[in-house]
């Protein structure tokens, strides 16, 4: 591969972790509302279920109970819900959280290959430099040599 084409596939490879690191933001960014929204059904909930405890503790109607056990279990519902919602937005954030770090390794390895493919250049080059400098040192001691001889 060419210096280029590495180049356009570190580029492609960092456009690709900078796509996968917004998406774990966002992802994060749900997974924490959907916590939060969760937590506060879940409070909404106890302190629902306080207020009738103490209301049961007085006499109530039996219509009111109904009332108070339909709402209940709706809001368990709700809450359960929540839950799952919540349990989604995690492993959507961990999901993303991987697809990031793939992505960081990719860019690492291709900045790796690239290093290696650079100083491999530099090595042939190196190479190359020294062979025309003993090339030009053999021919210059050849003919101070001849001359001398001469």
């Amino acid at each position: 591969m060419s210096a280029s084409t590495l180049s356009l596939l570190l580029e492609r490879a960092e456009a690709e972790r900078d796509a996968a690191a917004q998406a774990l933001h966002a992802a994060n960014a749900q997974a924490q509302a959907a916590r939060a929204q969760h937590g506060e059904l879940s409070g909404y909930r106890q302190e629902y279920q306080q207020r009738w405890t103490e209301q049961f503790a007085r006499a109530t109607a039996m219509d009111i109970v109904a009332c108070y056990q339909s709402f209940g279990q709706r809001l368990n519902q709700a809450v359960d819900t929540q839950g799952h919602v919540a349990q989604h937005a995690d492993q959507r954030e961990e999901r993303a959280r991987d697809a990031l770090r793939q992505a960081e390794m990719r860019v690492a390895a291709l900045r790796q290959l690239i290093k290696r493919r650079e100083a491999e250049a530099k090595a042939a080059a190196d190479r190359r430099e020294q062979r025309i400098a003993d090339e030009f040192a053999a021919r210059a001691h050849l003919h101070r040599s001849l001359h001398a001889h001469a």
